[in-house]
């Protein structure tokens, strides 16, 4: 007998699919974006919401799990990990002293990432006001082609590094996700 969980889909139509078409929410009537902030920014709702789907349905201990020994991270340890990093991207654009960490120390948002409701929880609510606040801060620059902050990054890649960011954690997720209850597609 082996402690490996039997791969699995919920699609029906697609089975490489996390959901049938119907039920995705990443799925838009409209076609694609006009123009190039509208694209990225589509671009990185669709990842966020993928990251969410993927924790869907698990509890505390599946979040927390670390499922690929000798690594720390996990489901639970991703979340914590983009609400900090979304915070960190605030410190990109502005001049002023840079806002704490989060979670306090390096490491702290996977090592913190405890089966704990209450630390699922937070989890979830510091990343979407995190989200929501780095959002709000680069709603205020119109060219994507400004220079920001200390080290004069532009806007439009501050926005490319966001969508590829949550691009590869989601990566991780697809994987992590996968060894705890055996769920796959994309």
């Amino acid at each position: 007998m082996s402690d490996r969980p039997v791969r699995w889909s919920q699609a029906t139509v697609y089975p490489d699919m996390w959901a049938d078409p119907d039920d995705d929410p990443r799925n838009s009537e409209g076609g694609s974006p006009d123009g190039e902030l509208a694209t990225l920014q589509d671009f990185l709702t669709n990842y966020r919401i993928t990251l969410r789907m993927k924790c869907e349905g698990l509890d505390a201990e599946q979040l927390a799990r670390r499922s690929v020994p000798p690594s720390t991270m996990s489901l639970l340890g991703l979340l914590r990990h983009l609400a900090e990093v979304e915070r960190d991207w605030r410190n990109w654009i502005t001049d002023a002293d840079p806002l704490p960490k989060l979670y306090g120390r390096r490491d702290a948002d996977f090592d913190g990432a405890v089966a704990d409701p209450a630390v699922v929880d937070a989890a979830y609510e510091d990343l979407e006001r995190e989200q929501a606040a780095t959002d709000a801060a680069l709603a205020g620059y119109a060219d994507l082609g400004e220079r920001v902050g200390k080290d004069g990054i532009t806007v439009r890649e501050l926005l490319v590094h966001r969508g590829e960011e949550y691009a590869r954690h989601c990566g991780h997720a697809d994987l992590l996700r996968e060894c705890v209850d055996g769920r796959v597609g994309q």
